[in-house]
Formats: C-alpha cells, structure tokens, sequence
C-alpha cells in the first residue's frame, strides 16, 4: 500500500535521499530532485535535515540506521563528515572534502561532485576549459573543487582570493599534486586588473553578490571585456550585479544554477545508477527561485 503526499507517492518500500547542513531551509535540491525521481517513477524522495558539526557523528549513525539510500553535503559538514566515512572516491580524498555519500548496502562511500559539475556545466556551455586562461576568485570549499577538477585539464590556472595565505596554499597544494604551476594574488584591485583582463575564463567562487548582498560584486565592471566568460557558481538571485555587468560588457555568462543542476545530477546517477533527466531538473529549479510550486 502507498499513499500520496503532495506529489509523491510513499510506500515502505520508497528509498530516502536527503541533504545535511546548516542551513538547508532554503535549499533548492529538494525541488531538483523530487522532480527527476518523479519524472523517472522513481520509489525515491529526498528531503532535508538541519545538522550541526556537534551533531554530524550521530547524524550519519542514523543513515546507516534508518537505511538511507544518500545524502548532499552542504556547509559547513563537507569535511566534518569525512571521519564517519568507510571510504572516498579518488576525487574526493584528493580534494578533502565530501559533497555526496553514498550508502552502499551499510558501507558510507565519500564523493564531491562540485568540480565535475563545474566543468559540465562549462561544458554544456560550449566552453571547453584546454589551453584557456582561467582566473578563480576565492579559495573556500567551491574554489577548491573547482580548481581540483581545473587542474586536470590543459589550462592556465590563477587564483585570488581576499586572504593572500589561502590563494597560496592551495595553489602550492594544486602544484604539489599535479605538477603544474598554479599563480595566486590576492583578490585586489591591482590584482584584478592584471588577470581579469589576461583572462578568458572568470570564475567567481566566493559568496559575493549573493542574497541579501546582491547589490555587490567582487570585480570592476569597468575590468569586464567582451573576450570574457564569466562564470558565477552564486545562483541566488540567478542573474548576479556581475553577471548583469559582464552581459553588458559583451562577455558571455554562466548562472550559478547550472553548476548546481549538474552537481546534483552527479549525484542523483550515483544513487540510482540511471541517468539524470537535466531538463526536468533545470525547470524544477527555475520555477522554485520563482517561488512556485512550493
């Protein structure tokens, strides 16, 4: 016997995903997801918890309790959940941090997907990252991922960020393991202007211009030129004031959302072995920032 709620129908047999994080009120996976279960008929539904770093240990006690098939990772748990973990997947151990778990039959298994889907999501925008000059702004856990998955191509790589100690250390990290040298600055107004305009690839990893911040932007709009994609991993608003600017400058843009749908969708083929129906879940996001459907 099943019942239907709201949209989904539940059985004891439905198969549970969720997100961990703090916060997750305002998360847009469980739209993402709950719309690519439905669409595949899927006995799958994903929902969010609200969990703390002090909480994290009994959090994932309960996974393997209450069998849950997987779960998202959000801050700030992307390296908390590591210890409580049975193994990572390569990706993972060398970037340090954990995006997505698995729960293989009581076995937790780590992945970050971030990366990946970064480098999807330029390249469904027919940007192929090979002997491009690429400027990341920030040096947190998104840069990271991103820079990780970066440095596996046949790119120039530079990085700024506000802390000149974090773009150093993890472009000296990034050269260590990959054999590549990997420049850094700070996140500058002089700095800025050397590599923005050097640059055919901008990606913005920091939180600036984000919901309640969305008047702001980490770059002078009079440094945005018409040779630049401009590629902004914030997607709340999905158009950002540096997006906007860049538009306008000529450059070609990319939204936040699509490094979130392609993630995500990382995510989703590593639960239920079947392909991600992307189309179906870049409407589900679309009509949630519009505030429908909630």
């Amino acid at each position: 016997m099943s019942r239907c709620y709201g949209k989904l129908r539940i059985s004891g047999k439905t198969k549970i995903c969720a997100l961990i994080g703090d916060p997750v009120e305002h998360s847009l996976s469980p739209h993402i997801h709950n719309a690519a279960f439905k669409h595949l008929k899927l006995n799958f539904v994903y929902i969010a918890f609200k969990v703390s770093r002090e909480n994290v240990k009994e959090a994932l006690l309960g996974v393997r309790a209450l069998g849950i098939k997987g779960l998202n990772v959000t801050m700030p748990l992307k390296t908390s959940v590591i210890p409580y973990l049975d193994k990572l997947d390569s990706n993972a151990e060398k970037i340090g941090a954990v995006n997505t778990i698995l729960n293989h039959e009581g076995t937790l298994i780590g992945y970050n997907t971030d990366g990946l889907g970064a480098l999807h999501a330029l390249r469904a925008r027919g940007q192929n990252p090979s002997g491009k000059n690429i400027l990341i702004l920030g040096a947190g856990g998104a840069a990271r991922a991103v820079a990780f998955a970066l440095c596996e191509e046949a790119c120039t790589l530079t990085i700024l960020n506000r802390t000149f100690r974090k773009a150093k250390k993890l472009a000296e990290e990034l050269g260590e393991k990959f054999g590549k040298k990997v420049k850094h600055g700070r996140l500058a107004p002089q700095d800025l202007k050397t590599n923005v305009k050097e640059a055919d690839i901008l990606i913005n990893a920091t939180s600036v211009g984000m919901i309640p911040y969305e008047n702001e932007t980490p770059v002078d709009t009079k440094l945005l030129h018409s040779n630049l994609t401009v590629f902004d991993l914030v997607y709340n608003p999905q158009e950002t004031r540096l997006l906007r600017e860049a538009k306008a400058a000529g450059a070609r843009t990319i939204d936040g959302l699509s490094m979130l749908i392609h993630q995500g969708a990382i995510s989703f083929e590593i639960w239920t072995g079947r392909k991600a129906p992307i189309d179906v879940m870049v409407k589900a996001c679309e009509k949630a920032l519009k505030g429908e459907g909630k």
